[in-house]
């Protein structure tokens, strides 16, 4: 028993063993990680649960797996995904809108991640082109069809399951555009907002974008500012989680602008990585360390080299870094220390 991959079992020592000996057969990358699977689905197999919880299980994996093979080629290009409804119709001011901000991102090599419907969806790969967009399509009994744009493009995948397509757009975008919707937008937004307050999907910019004459997205905010801030539900600074733009051309600065030093972040054993694209001087991290000490629970920001593990994966070995000891929470006064970063004189413009 001491040679398979992990303490997770079946409770059959012998089962246990040849499943060990088959995930050793095909050389995975982590031998530990497939092993569970595969404990799991044979655990589930021999539980009581019906054929629509297998039917569950077995479509969500699939659909994953896809859905990963789909994006891994483009894993280092950004995307953006673009939120709104399948209502509005082409020469309304937020389709128009979310056509231009699709084609300036685009422009800026960028790609574009829609729900592949009509509307705002098609919007988006209208103005950024099927070569740049990927379609996440959810197969509905009154709307399946994704829109001519995308139809038959190898990046359209369709969804069974909406938590499934959730974790694809929140796990493949590194920036989110919100136009005008219903009540899918609004639970887009809520939902995408509260992975990000809570450390459960990576800090990124939130841009809920007015078209011409539209107060959506200030009536919006003011709701926020009034019922939610004012009455102690969220943090003040929770609010520069997402900002509200009048026009595509703040949209695209606010997305671009997140990008400007900042790159990505992971956590290695109780240190945060904070990867960027140039070097912090001495100065600029006495001032990050005074403005910031708050959020660091132990010692100071530091510049580190980069750490056994990233190396180890391969995960951009060649930025510059600074390492914190971050308590997970407080994601708010994270994004005002990733801002800092971006704005100093110092940042690529």
């Amino acid at each position: 028993m001491s040679g398979l991959p992990s303490s997770y079992r079946t409770g059959d020592a012998e089962l246990d063993a040849e499943i060990a000996a088959l995930v050793a057969h095909v050389e995975p990358l982590d031998q530990a990680f497939v092993f569970e699977m595969v404990v799991s689905a044979l655990r589930l197999a021999a539980e009581d649960v019906d054929r629509g919880e297998l039917k569950l299980v077995n479509s969500a994996v699939k659909e994953l797996r896809y859905s990963f093979e789909v994006f891994a080629p483009y894993e280092d290009v950004y995307k953006c995904t673009i939120f709104g409804s399948a209502r509005i119709k082409a020469g309304d001011p937020a389709y128009e809108s979310a056509k231009e901000f699709a084609t300036r991102i685009a422009a800026r090599d960028w790609m574009v991640i829609t729900g592949a419907g009509p509307g705002i969806m098609e919007a988006g790969h209208e103005g950024a082109g099927a070569e740049r967009s990927f379609g996440v399509n959810i197969v509905l009994p009154f709307e399946s069809d994704a829109n001519s744009v995308i139809t038959g493009d190898p990046k359209l995948i369709n969804f069974k399951y909406f938590f499934t397509r959730k974790v694809m757009f929140m796990k493949e975008s590194q920036a989110f555009v919100l136009l005008p919707g219903g009540f899918g937008t609004m639970d887009e937004s809520f939902e995408l907002l509260t992975l990000i307050q809570t450390g459960k999907s990576p800090l990124a910019p939130v841009v809920l974008l007015d078209p011409a004459g539209s107060t959506y997205w200030h009536h919006w905010r003011r709701f926020v500012e009034v019922e939610l801030r004012d009455n102690g539900l969220i943090s003040d600074d929770d609010l520069c989680l997402v900002k509200v733009a009048d026009s595509v051309e703040e949209a695209v600065e606010e997305v671009c602008r997140f990008y400007r030093t900042y790159d990505s972040m992971r956590f290695v054993g109780n240190t945060l990585v904070l990867r960027l694209k140039r070097v912090v001087g001495d100065e600029e991290l006495a001032e990050l360390n005074e403005a910031f000490a708050d959020i660091v629970e132990k010692g100071s920001i530091e510049r580190i080299e980069t750490t056994d593990a990233e190396r180890r994966d391969a995960d951009k070995i060649e930025l510059p870094r600074l390492g914190l000891r971050f308590g997970r929470h407080r994601w708010s006064r994270l994004r005002r220390l990733i801002d800092a970063l971006n704005d100093h004189t110092d940042s690529p413009r």
